[in-house]
């Protein structure tokens, strides 16, 4: 599929979070890729499998709505290797590009996550006039996600 190729290619916004949790890497990485329950650390947003079982090939959708405004992210899961990384491609209309979720177990109780996304700008050279002003807004709230996810994982509510 020549539109999903397109959108494989790392566009130029950017965005990386990183998170230290309290927790073996097998378990966060588990709680990472339990797709259905990231609405539950990720604000406004409601996440479920469309196809397949979470794993390779996969395809996920994300939807965030606040009010009236709504972001459909559809997701095909390009790779999963446990329990260190999983990639994604968002080929959706408005979210398109590669992302990737990286753990590194940091000693025997503590992983580092990070969480790095490679969007193509939409609107053409308006968007990437436009991106320098969206990307604090978009690292703080991929960080505000992660530490909220580290609180659940720590404290036992994910896996």
């Amino acid at each position: 599929m020549t539109d999903f190729t397109e959108a494989a290619r790392p566009g130029p916004g950017e965005v990386t979070a990183t998170m230290i949790v309290a927790a073996p890497a097998a378990r966060v990485f588990a709680a990472l890729t339990d797709w259905e329950r990231q609405g539950e650390w990720i604000p406004f947003t409601k996440v479920r499998v469309l196809e397949g079982d979470g794993g390779e090939g996969s395809r996920i959708e994300a939807v965030t709505q606040v009010g009236p405004a709504m972001l459909r992210d559809l997701m095909r899961v390009v790779k999963v290797d446990p329990p260190f990384e999983v990639r994604v491609v968002h080929y959706g209309k408005l979210l398109r590009g590669p992302g990737v979720m990286r753990c590194t177990q940091l000693g025997t109780d503590r992983t580092q996550v990070v969480w790095h996304e490679w969007f193509h700008l939409p609107a053409g050279p308006a968007g990437r006039i436009a991106w320098p002003l969206l990307w604090p807004g978009s690292k703080a709230g991929l960080t505000g996600a992660l530490r909220r996810f580290a609180r659940m994982v720590e404290s036992g509510r994910l896996a």
